[in-house]
């Protein structure tokens, strides 16, 4: 491999940009700000235990030149029915939980005073405007500079604040208990997107195959270096938000507010008062491009899958239907619905998301497995045993939790 590995960065960015919103800024916050270090181990457990079913989707993609869509179908014609099932049924609330949060943010950095739904709106549009623009490969810019910036003003941020003043209370230091169901409820909303829900796989293979056309001399080594860098790097950032959390919020009697306006006010001014006012534009910088990202993959993502299944399950017409831009009308009229005559409480329809992420990710994890071992997989490229043991500590941790989460709750 001749190229920096600076210049092979692509598809693990887009996937950094997808993972690191909701799970970073509000969830691995809240969990610093109500636990303080308590819950760093189930952040770590997540990463290592997701990471064989994310790994699949570049390494299948760069051994076949195909998507993980195109293995799920090689299962069978019930398993692309069942992930477009799963897609359709999750992407409306997926894309509620991260714009809403985003539109808090440009509310609180911009002073305007509109409905969260209205500014909703306008960010959605502008989204779309920059995917019309050129799709992939406007995103994969945009991503690189996104990312670049968000990184930084958060390592700023975090050692701003060991420098802070910070006051302590023992009174508010709360310890995680598994015997206590809010405790619960919020540990599985943690782990359900953390570092993000498995969907994501599919759209990294996706990205994957974009980027193979524009560099078709890129294979397997490449294409997991890219990736591992955009995957350690989201647990490294997860590390950072939580210790912004605990250091400045943990121990301090301050309770996080629900909606997403009077979040991102709270969140940023809770920041600014321990760090200093002059760190308002860093810390602003860090929380918006964290969800503006997530905010435009995802949005590019599910129509990008939904095109594809459209076309596996329906058959290339001679009349070609663009079904991307159907999905994208589709998803982004369903999200300000939604968010107009539903939106009531930011934290729970994040942690609604989050929990319906955490459930589902047992199906997809054994899908990915099954494809990524089947017939259509290169037998140089499977993966080794390590991989598959861990993958198989995955799929029963995953089973496992979920049948303890209904069995807690129903």
């Amino acid at each position: 491999m001749s190229a920096p590995w600076y210049k092979i960065l692509g598809p693990g960015l887009l996937y950094a940009g997808a993972a690191i919103g909701v799970s970073h800024l509000v969830q691995s916050t809240r969990a610093g700000a109500d636990f303080g270090y308590g819950l760093v181990w189930a952040i770590i457990l997540a990463n290592v235990l997701k990471y064989p079913f994310f790994e699949y989707g570049p390494r299948y993609a760069a051994s076949t030149g195909k998507s993980l869509l195109h293995g799920y179908q090689s299962l069978g014609k019930w398993s692309l029915i069942l992930f477009t099932v799963l897609t359709i049924l999750s992407m409306f609330i997926i894309q509620s939980a991260v714009t809403v949060v985003t539109a808090g943010l440009a509310s609180e950095i911009t002073g305007l005073a509109i409905q969260p739904w209205l500014m909703s709106a306008f960010l959605l549009i502008i989204c779309t405007s920059i995917l019309l623009i050129g799709r992939y490969h406007v995103l994969d810019k945009a991503m690189k500079i996104i990312i670049v910036i968000l990184s930084l003003s958060t390592v700023v941020a975090l050692i701003a604040a060991f420098t802070g003043h910070n006051e302590k209370y023992q009174e508010y230091m709360t310890h995680f208990v598994f015997s206590d169901k809010s405790h619960i409820m919020f540990l599985i909303a943690l782990m359900g997107w953390m570092p993000a829900p498995f969907d994501i796989s599919v759209w990294h293979s996706l990205w994957s195959v974009e980027k193979a056309k524009e560099e078709p001399e890129r294979d397997l080594k490449t294409a997991l270096l890219d990736f591992k860098i955009g995957y350690w790097g989201t647990l490294i950032l997860a590390l950072c938000f939580v210790s912004l959390g605990a250091i400045t919020i943990y121990g301090s009697g301050i309770e996080l507010e629900n909606s997403g306006g009077k979040f991102a006010k709270q969140l940023i001014g809770i920041y600014t008062n321990n760090i200093g006012s002059w760190s308002y534009i860093i810390i602003a910088l860090a929380a918006f491009t964290t969800m503006l990202s997530t905010t435009l993959t995802c949005l590019d993502a599910s129509p990008r899958v939904l095109q594809e299944t459209s076309n596996m399950l329906m058959g290339k017409k001679s009349w070609k239907i663009d079904y991307y831009w159907i999905w994208m009308i589709i998803l982004v009229i369903g999200t300000i619905f939604i968010l107009a005559l539903f939106m009531t409480n930011m934290k729970e329809l994040v942690d609604f998301a989050t929990i319906i992420a955490f459930i589902t990710s047992p199906i997809i994890a054994i899908l990915n497995y099954l494809v990524i071992n089947g017939k259509t997989m290169p037998q140089e490229n499977k993966p080794g045993m390590f991989l598959k043991v861990l993958s198989w500590m995955g799929i029963v941790y995953f089973l496992g939790f979920s049948v303890f989460f209904l069995y807690f709750t129903l």
